[in-house]
């Protein structure tokens, strides 16, 4: 590529991109949800229906099929482009005003996606800046997801995509809502002018002070110093970990401001009634994991009227309901215990996740305990070309009834029906688990080795969380960003804090002082925000409120609880991926290592702060261990240890309905036909038969109860 000329790349910073990442300028700056936008008043069930793959004209028959199943949504065109603008200005409507007069005709809902994730072939050719240039080099045409969201030929033809098709639809009574773009992330675009960008950031954020900038980056290290800006490196060959979780976060100011940016766009055009969403994802390890790297969820969400979720999981014999929930409580939590809207799940998805007869059922009712208004499929028809060739939704190629198909027809007839009472539930959860996107960026930059791989910041997340789902502990997430009071909390688990600013780690030990009660894993408070190591004994800005310190730390092997403390057996009391050598001060150690030539170290403390109480625990337990360890955590805070004792595979999700009735949802991850007993006369929506209090609720294999409580 040509070098870039001062006028160009001064362009290349437009708009917003100038505004980035200062603090929360660019969250703060971000279009705000509507007043008037409708948010769905029933549970909407749908799927994803592209007219453009289908391998003949069937739009009638589909929705005959769609009627038949009790389908009430569909999302179309966000894959569309190159068939809805098939030159520069050039637009074909025909598929997307076929697909909406269907819809409008039989009654289903419509949410338009906004085409911009997959650029098309003319665009490339033009102008074929317009693909990222990454660390890896820039990208070919082909894959999706392969454009820079800062380059302006981009935003322009973006622009007019977005425009015309908003102008084009929003007087149609079946559109109720947008998604913007699709899994949106920065897609690792770090080209000449997004460092140009990164850099005018760096002069504001240090106030152009480049001797702060190196003392607070430790860049003298290895001759790293910038000593003028104009000598300013590209970043993709930092080997500085604070220079690089800077970058990273202001990547991902870029997603921020590009969805302010197309929701900014759409209202303009926009009817006012009609709601905006995304359908943000997670990080991905063949199915939905753990917090998004890539995207700062929680600002990104502010300029949308709802928070959107694709939700992947395994299935068959591997279907545990954990990624469902984990997804779930992530999306409500972004918006601050809003519903959110589930936009693509599995239907049928790879060979490997065919679901066992109901599980279909139990994975739909599943996302619904967790606070869902809307399940759509990805999707309905599975394509007959391309990558996800073996990716199947509803239907597979042949587009005929199967036995998913038949099974999400059972869904759609029993929503129908008890939609309507089960929309808008709540909840009030006690336990929360706080994550950071800063922190997961700097513990991904210096990532421990356990079991034969790298560790992830989202392996320890998982380890506390799912240990909390099989107890039927039920959480929110906080971050930084969250607006929710750490006061509405009586535990707090704070996983692998690695780089956090004083402020934060204060706010976090003045709640258990205030009376709360705080969990810290290890290799928290070890770095501050820019991911520079406290001067300090570790952990740092922790120590004084968990009442210990340490020095050392190594990577256990051999190493062991001594006398097994939570009786969990031999092999589940190793010490796993890092122990530190904790010593304490006024912690009570609750837990100690032990190892042939190690001294007997502290591993697990607890210590009164305050009114409450902070436990730091400084290895990875195994899963019985974390289980057994949470379960003496939530009855110390005065949290119910699991709804009724009640563990996984019976899973239990509760809340309150738009009508002040407890509901309860009784999920049976099992193929072995199980009870629960009733604690309180309710009455059972799905078979609409009445309970007494003490009696039992039967479930067959992957067997699923709704129970709402009589007032």
């Amino acid at each position: 590529m040509a070098p870039l000329k001062k006028s160009a790349l001064a362009s290349l910073c437009f708009g917003a991109i100038s505004l980035i990442l200062h603090g929360n300028a660019v969250a703060q700056t971000a279009p705000k949800p509507k007043d008037r936008a409708t948010l769905p008043q029933n549970i909407l069930f749908g799927a994803a229906y592209y007219d453009e793959y289908a391998p003949t004209d069937r739009l009638d028959e589909d929705v005959a099929l769609m009627k038949a199943a009790h389908i009430s949504v569909v999302r179309i065109a966000e894959s569309t482009w190159g068939t809805m603008e098939t030159a520069p200005g050039i637009f074909d409507f025909h598929h997307i005003d076929r697909t909406l007069a269907a819809m409008q005709k039989a009654g289903i809902k419509v949410i338009i996606g906004t085409p911009t994730y997959a650029v098309p072939t003319w665009l490339a050719r033009q102008h074929p800046d317009v693909l990222a240039i990454t660390p890896q080099g820039p990208y070919t045409y082909g894959r999706r997801q392969n454009m820079d969201i800062t380059n302006p030929e981009f935003r322009k033809a973006a622009e007019r995509a977005i425009i015309a098709l908003i102008d084009h639809v929003k007087d149609n009574p079946a559109v109720i809502g947008y998604q913007l773009d699709n899994e949106t992330k920065a897609y690792g675009t770090s080209g000449p002018n997004v460092q140009a960008a990164f850099v005018e950031h760096m002069k504001q954020k240090f106030g152009g002070d480049l001797d702060a900038l190196n003392k607070a980056y430790g860049l003298n290290y290895w001759s790293n110093r910038i000593n003028r800006w104009e000598d300013f490196p590209s970043v993709n060959g930092s080997i500085n970990a604070s220079l690089s979780a800077a970058f990273a976060e202001f990547q991902r100011g870029l997603v921020t401001e590009y969805l302010g940016w197309q929701a900014g766009l759409v209202r303009a055009h926009a009817r006012k009634d009609q709601f905006l969403t995304q359908n943000f994802d997670f990080e991905w390890r063949g199915y939905s994991y753990g917090v998004q790297p890539d995207v700062n969820h929680w600002q990104a969400a502010r300029s949308l009227d709802v928070a959107g979720v694709d939700i992947y999981h395994p299935g068959q014999d591997k279907l545990t309901g954990t990624e469902i929930a984990l997804g779930g409580d992530l999306a409500r939590s972004i918006k601050n215990g809003q519903n959110y809207l589930v936009l693509e799940t599995t239907a049928q998805g790879f060979p490997e996740w065919t679901p066992y007869p109901g599980q279909l059922r139990l994975q739909a009712f599943s996302h619904l305990a967790s606070g869902a208004n809307m399940l759509e499929y990805w999707h309905w028809g599975t394509t007959t070309n391309g990558i996800e060739t073996y990716w199947r939704g509803l239907l597979s190629q042949d587009f005929k009834p199967n036995a998913t198909y038949r099974e999400a027809a059972t869904i759609g007839a029993d929503l129908a029906r008890i939609g309507p009472k089960l929309v808008n539930m709540t909840k009030a959860n006690k336990v929360a688990i706080y994550v950071s996107n800063r922190a997961l960026t700097g513990f991904e930059s210096f990532k421990p080795q356990g079991e034969g791989r790298a560790i992830g910041y989202n392996d320890v997340l998982r380890g506390y969380y799912d240990a909390l789902y099989r107890m039927n502990v039920e959480v929110d997430f906080i971050t930084p960003d969250s607006t929710t009071p750490l006061s509405n909390y009586k535990f707090v688990v704070v996983p692998a804090l690695y780089a956090a600013s004083d402020a934060e780690i204060d706010k976090l030990n003045d709640y258990a002082k205030a009376g709360g009660h705080l969990l810290y894993t290890f290799k928290s408070g070890f770095s501050d925000e820019n991911v520079k190591v406290r001067y300090a004994d570790q952990p740092g800005r922790i120590a004084q409120a968990a009442g210990i310190h340490y020095q050392q730390f190594a990577a256990p092997v051999g190493v062991s609880l001594d006398g097994d403390p939570f009786h969990v057996g031999e092999a589940a009391n190793k010490v796993r991926w890092w122990m530190e050598f904790v010593e304490p001060d006024t912690a009570q150690v609750v837990a100690r290592y032990k190892h042939p030539s190690w001294p007997s170290y502290a591993a697990i403390t607890r210590n009164a702060w305050g009114k409450g109480q902070v436990t730091y625990v400084g290895f990875m337990p195994g899963d019985e261990t974390i289980a057994a360890l949470l379960k003496d955590e939530v009855a110390q805070a005065g949290v119910s240890a699991g709804a009724e004792q009640v563990q996984f595979p019976l899973v239990l999700r509760q809340g309150v309905l738009s009508n002040g009735h407890k509901v309860r949802y009784v999920l049976n991850y099992s193929p072995t036909p199980t009870t629960y007993a009733i604690p309180a006369p309710s009455a059972e929506l799905l078979s609409q038969r009445k309970y007494g209090a003490g009696q039992k609720l039967e479930l067959g294999a992957w067997g699923v109860g709704i129970l709402e409580e009589d007032r």
